[in-house]
């Protein structure tokens, strides 16, 4: 996209083409006017269509031009804070219902999947979260014992049966989650927005919101080439926020996250490294994750972004990881390399914003976007048609709170990530 082939790198070579749009042009009128089709935007117009609501979906670039383009591909169940530390920051009401519905979230994307058709190369064996020494798995068997409270298939897996999962012995244990998965997500991004469209929903691209006002009791957004005149009005940009509601991204810290793709491995490196075809992450502060793509293409990653002096380091770091978990991949070539934002909020939860009437949205996903984008779209869909009220709500309706020294923060974790790569190879 922006022919910058480090946006969406891999993900934009092997994904389906995005339904042909146009910019807007000229006036139009809606129920509820989108802003952004990523995950949520995506999600909350095809929700909104299926109950015959006329909906238009207004996008700066493409569908899945931000997050939802450039991420790993994991659909996991809830959010990176354990359960039991997301009731005590939420309360008990709060927090118990918060869980219960991220922990569904895998289960809403492959339904939605199955729907619709959609072709996004799903793999649903689970995903695998990989304990780093001994404090690792410390903190898997806490997690999980915290997660079986709430009856999800989450099981623990000794440093030897972890070892025959993934053809390496570099890891302490880990942590299997039955309901989670991966995907293509720009192949899931556009095949929401094909879904929609087919559904009725006047989606533009290449049409940035500059403003959004009042008309009496309607909302008009503008754009370069026109307006959009609705009640209801659903900012879903998060952390790709430009011209529109800056307190969005005011209340969260940027954290790049880069991945690199391998050239497809030999079909004897495939049948032992990750033949189940889960996504992995471990345990680290600076962790990296890997999963496979359906071509066989080794993806990997950790947090830094490729640029400037990044560039060479963490291409660097990512070559010497492979070789130290895995020797045969000495001489691997590197197909794609991408990177993109993480919006992290300050307690790594969501959000749940009423910034003005009949004006709401979600954001702050911190690195999960693709489970909580879709079922947090589907909530807001709801919510607006008056089926959910507030008091039903997993999350307690806000506004923004902008953080301080927000830029330190961000150069902060970039630098930190450069450091790290460039002294270690991580295991």
């Amino acid at each position: 996209m922006r022919n910058d082939p480090r946006s969406h790198g891999l993900w934009e070579m092997t994904a389906p083409a995005a339904p042909i749009t146009t910019a807007l042009s000229g006036a139009e009128e809606a129920e509820v006017v989108i802003i952004g089709a990523g995950y949520t935007g995506l999600s909350t117009a095809l929700h909104l269509a299926e109950r015959d609501r006329s909906v238009v979906l207004l996008e700066a670039v493409e569908s899945g031009f931000g997050g939802a383009g450039r991420n790993v591909g994991l659909v996991n169940a809830g959010m990176w804070v354990m359960p039991e530390a997301l009731c005590s920051e939420l309360g008990e009401d709060y927090g118990t219902r918060l869980i219960r519905f991220l922990g569904d979230g895998p289960r809403q994307v492959w339904e939605v999947i199955d729907r619709y058709g959609i072709s996004c190369e799903g793999e649903r064996q689970g995903t695998l979260h990989l304990g780093c020494g001994t404090n690792g798995l410390k903190e898997l068997k806490e997690r999980a014992r915290q997660w079986q409270k709430y009856g999800a298939p989450v099981h623990i897996l000794d440093e030897r049966e972890t070892a025959a999962k993934l053809a390496t012995g570099a890891y302490s244990g880990s942590l299997l989650d039955l309901r989670a998965g991966t995907i293509q997500p720009l192949a899931y991004a556009r095949g929401l927005a094909h879904a929609a469209v087919a559904k009725g929903v006047k989606l533009f691209t290449g049409t940035p919101a500059t403003s959004i006002g009042r008309n009496g009791a309607d909302w008009v957004v503008t754009t370069p080439g026109g307006t959009v005149t609705a009640k209801w009005v659903v900012p879903a940009t998060d952390a790709y926020t430009t011209l529109i509601c800056p307190e969005i991204l005011s209340q969260q810290v940027i954290l790049p996250y880069f991945n690199i793709a391998t050239q497809p491995l030999s079909k004897d490196l495939q049948a032992r490294i990750l033949p189940e075809r889960q996504g992995c992450w471990d345990t680290k502060e600076v962790l990296s994750s890997f999963r496979f793509d359906q071509k066989g293409r080794l993806v990997f990653g950790s947090v830094g972004a490729l640029r400037g002096t990044g560039l060479p380091i963490h291409r660097d770091w990512t070559r010497r990881s492979l070789q130290t978990l895995w020797p045969e991949m000495q001489d691997i070539r590197f197909e794609a390399e991408w990177y993109g934002r993480i919006g992290m909020t300050a307690n790594n939860l969501p959000r749940f914003h009423k910034l003005n009437e009949r004006m709401v949205t979600t954001c702050g996903y911190n690195g999960r976007g693709i489970a909580p984008g879709t079922v947090f779209g589907k909530l807001l869909a709801a919510y607006i048609c008056g089926e959910v009220k507030d008091a039903d709500l997993p999350l307690e309706p806000s506004t923004p709170k902008a953080m301080s020294v927000t830029p330190l923060r961000e150069a902060y974790y970039e630098l930190g990530a450069q450091v790290a790569h460039f002294f270690t190879a991580r295991f």
